[in-house]
């Protein structure tokens, strides 16, 4: 559930994430205590203004991903790179389950150098702590412009019957 109070607007930063469809990765992120927003939409592709349509080509370099606003005082963005990693397989190139397309990769893109450093520590712990099988393939890369998902995509799971996001 997001968080109601008000925060310290001084402190705000923004996580961005690709896990696979970002219907079922968003519901993950808003319910997380410290966490102001979140919304869906396409970063890291070549062509401004995408739709859904157009993402799902697999032609325009886009990922599905969830912006996180969160407040670093109230969660670390550790912590987020955490839940990150537990909600998908990073290890499958260009896919999550059925979903196959670029546009599902796992990645992450950061905000600032403290996020790289980190993104890229936490992936390589990962990576030898025996978690998963294969290895890690989650990309970590600059933050580009982040396009808002058409509003329908928006909480998918709460405006359909499925987990509630709460914003």
């Amino acid at each position: 559930m997001v968080s109601s109070e008000p925060a310290n607007h001084q402190n705000i930063q923004k996580a961005t994430f690709g896990a696979g469809c970002f219907w079922g990765v968003e519901p993950a992120f808003c319910r997380v205590l410290g966490v102001i927003s979140t919304a869906v939409g396409y970063m890291g592709g070549t062509l401004d203004s995408p739709t859904y349509r157009d993402v799902c080509t697999g032609t325009t370099g886009h990922a599905e991903v969830v912006e996180v606003v969160f407040d670093p005082v109230k969660v670390s963005y550790e912590h987020l790179l955490d839940l990150f990693f537990r909600i998908h397989d990073p290890t499958t190139p260009g896919r999550q389950g059925v979903d196959i397309g670029t546009q599902y990769r796992s990645v992450i893109f950061y905000h600032s150098p403290e996020q790289k450093v980190a993104a890229e520590s936490f992936r390589e712990r990962m990576d030898k702590s025996g978690r998963f099988q294969r290895p890690i393939v989650t990309e970590i890369v600059p933050a580009q412009r982040f396009w808002r998902a058409e509003e329908y995509h928006q909480q998918y799971h709460e405006k359909h019957g499925g987990s509630e996001c709460g914003i």
